[in-house]
């Protein structure tokens, strides 16, 4: 595949929502927004913060990350 070819699918998935692939990145963005969310309200919960601290930690980092790419 060329890079105009691979950049051009992006650009399709990513801003295109009307096709399958589009509609599929849209879902997978929403719920990866929403388990974020809910990662930052737990880690803000103390008693949860307590049980879960490192898991959270790793989940928010795991979010940092896949939002900054």
């Amino acid at each position: 595949m060329t890079e105009k070819k691979i950049k051009n699918q992006l650009y399709e998935i990513i801003f295109e929502s009307d096709t399958r692939a589009g509609k599929t990145f849209d879902l997978i963005l929403i719920f990866s927004i929403l388990l974020s969310v809910l990662t930052v309200l737990l880690d803000s919960v103390e008693h949860y913060n307590n049980l879960y601290g490192k898991i959270i930690f790793l989940f928010e980092w795991f979010f940092t990350i896949i939002f900054t790419i």
